[in-house]
């Protein structure tokens, strides 16, 4: 059994920072990209960054500059620590893990930034 566990969401004013932590257990996570995506209400899901097996890491435009996504394979643990945050940036975050043709999903955590 796989289970993603998002963590570190809250509420912070704009131009403040959080980091957000996913936690996987269940799988090897060396052996999977991992990408963050971010959904406001009444609004489409979208990828904000990710980050291969190997490192290599991509991220939207609104948030480039701003946001960075790391890994740590020894703590099975994906990190977006995020920057300069705008009201904009207002959603639930959600992790995603893929790779040898599965996909995985965490629970998703709620970012709210005040203006």
């Amino acid at each position: 059994q796989v289970q993603l566990v998002e963590s570190g969401g809250g509420l912070v004013q704009a131009g403040g920072s959080l980091r957000l932590s996913c936690a996987a257990s269940g799988i090897i996570f060396s052996a999977y990209g991992v990408g963050w995506y971010r959904q406001a209400p009444g609004k489409q899901r979208e990828l904000v960054a990710l980050i291969g097996g190997d490192g290599n890491t991509k991220y939207a435009d609104s948030v480039k500059g701003r946001f960075t996504i790391s890994r740590d394979n020894a703590k099975n643990t994906v990190y977006l620590q995020m920057n300069t945050l705008k009201p904009e940036d207002t959603a639930v975050y959600y992790c995603n893990l893929f790779g040898r043709g599965y996909n995985y999903w965490g629970q998703g955590t709620q970012v709210t930034v005040s203006s």
